[in-house]
């Protein structure tokens, strides 16, 4: 493990745009791609969702087998996330290009942008489980990996804007292409993303340098092979430690309630809070960015004080009551005649989002010396699959129901002609108003309020974690240890 310190400040903040390579697809993906896939190439709501669940469930697969393969002895975490960034890019242009108007089939256009989002999470996971876990391997101090996530947390406040807002311009990109090609708008300003992603993932990688090092092979260690068989007894063992079961219930609940609102945002902005699109969504991007850029630093400083449980516990709470707030004064309310609640109801998402991603991968990453504890081995890169595998099923269901409410309360976009952007029917049925209010307001908060139930019973406070990696250190140095102080991890 390299020596703390080589943790350069230039260093971490190269490391922390890497940020960008993960949170630009993500966002884009998660906001609009529910929205392409109905409104441009046509496809009915109940459909696409299964789509992107099916997508990201295929993430199942790949992010264990991934994950346990990046823990192998000699693997380079750097080479793996380079070998993903060129194929990520690319990929992520065609998943935007719209060929509806080529297929007119539903079967067809399901079955080609099932595959085409598939292949997007194989080269995504490829990157980010690497790049999440290196932290752990390269720092074992409390606070400084708070600190890591928490500045890559907020550069990410920006990336989650240009991943909104960069989208919401396409409109504007269709107006400057031909009649002929102003259904790829959406595949233009994906290839302006990937672009980006790309270069700000080589920087990255670049400045890991110097401060991470891959595991070498002990004198007379076998080589591991990754298998379906090693990846399963791996996953088993960390699902087996009390607290992990809590993290990822925790986990599965907050990216289901995140993502429904996510996937939800333009209907809100049209249908619930009643504004033009290009305007509206320009205010609530902006919201949620500044709302994430203010949360970032507070969230830290509490966790710093008294430590990341407490700091989750607090802010989601909060989070929860805004939700439930927003659903009884209702998305319409006007101020002076200003939609006021395009800058509210963002804003209450951001401090979810900004707390969540603050603190999520360095709470996950104290299960690392937990289960060395326990096994003797270090699994890094394992135990930051296992959350991210959760966390896209969560998102995949929170995606799933808000596209399976939309055909419930009666929306259905597939009889539009497939290609106009700018073509976002107004709805006027007021059931179907309620019901996207609703996807956005009191069903979310419900989920919330669960996720933060079980950060609740998760037992991994400051105390507990300094008491472990106090006898941690002992046990490595072949000394006398003992569990007191953290026997409920145990």
């Amino acid at each position: 493990m390299a020596q703390k310190s080589a943790l350069t400040k230039k260093k971490k903040t190269g490391y922390a745009f890497g940020i960008f390579t993960e949170s630009l697809i993500y966002n884009m993906f998660y906001t609009y791609y529910l929205t392409f896939l109905n409104e441009i190439v046509g496809i009915q709501p109940k459909y696409s969702s299964i789509i992107i669940f099916i997508s990201i469930a295929w993430d199942a697969v790949t992010d264990p087998m991934i994950g346990n393969y990046t823990d192998r002895v000699g693997v380079d975490k750097r080479k793996v996330m380079k070998k993903s960034l060129f194929p990520l890019g690319i990929i992520f242009i065609v998943a935007w290009t719209n060929v509806g108007a080529v297929f007119d089939s539903q079967l067809l256009k399901i079955l080609l942008y099932t595959v085409i989002s598939m292949a997007i999470w194989v080269f995504y996971t490829m990157y980010t489980i690497p790049y999440y876990a290196v932290v752990a391997e390269i720092t074992e101090d409390y606070d400084e990996r708070t600190q890591i996530r928490s500045f890559s947390s907020l550069l990410n406040a920006i990336a989650v804007g240009l991943g909104n807002i960069l989208p919401a311009l396409v409109p504007t990109v269709a107006v400057l292409l031909t009649e002929k090609y102003e259904s790829n708008a959406y595949a233009v300003v994906a290839a302006i993303i990937s672009i980006m992603a790309v270069i700000l993932g080589f920087i990255c990688c670049k400045s890991l340098n110097g401060v991470y090092e891959p595991k070498k092979a002990l004198e007379n260690q076998p080589l591991q092979k990754t298998t379906l068989k090693t990846t399963t007894k791996a996953f088993g063992e960390i699902i087996k430690m009390k607290p992990a079961k809590f993290f990822l219930l925790f986990v599965f609940f907050f990216l289901a309630a995140s993502s429904m609102i996510q996937a939800n945002l333009t209907y809100m902005v049209i249908d619930c809070i009643g504004m033009d699109y290009d305007t509206g969504i320009v205010f609530v991007i902006l919201s949620l960015v500044v709302s994430m850029a203010i949360t970032v630093p507070i969230v830290e400083a509490v966790a710093k004080a008294k430590d990341r449980r407490f700091a989750v516990i607090l802010f989601l709470s909060l989070a929860t009551l805004g939700e439930i707030a927003l659903k009884i004064v209702g998305l319409d309310m006007e101020i002076g005649g200003f939609k006021i609640m395009c800058i509210l109801a963002p804003a209450v998402l951001g401090l979810g989002i900004g707390t969540f991603w603050t603190l999520f991968y360095s709470m996950g990453y104290d299960l690392v010396e937990l289960d060395e504890f326990k096994t003797g081995e270090r699994r890094e890169s394992t135990i930051t699959a296992l959350p991210q595998l959760v966390q896209k099923f969560g998102s995949a269901f929170g995606i799933l129901m808000a596209g399976q409410l939309l055909s419930l309360y009666g929306y259905d976009s597939s009889a539009d002609v497939a290609g106009n952007e700018a073509l976002f029917t107004v709805v006027t049925d007021q059931k179907i108003i309620n019901g996207m209010e609703n996807i956005s307001t009191i069903i979310p908060a419900a989920l919330l309020a669960v996720s933060v139930l079980f950060a609740v019973l998760y037992p991994m406070t400051r105390k507990r974690v300094n008491a472990l990696m106090a006898q941690l250190n002992k046990k490595r140095n072949n000394e006398d240890y003992s569990t007191d102080g953290f026997e409920k991890l145990l």
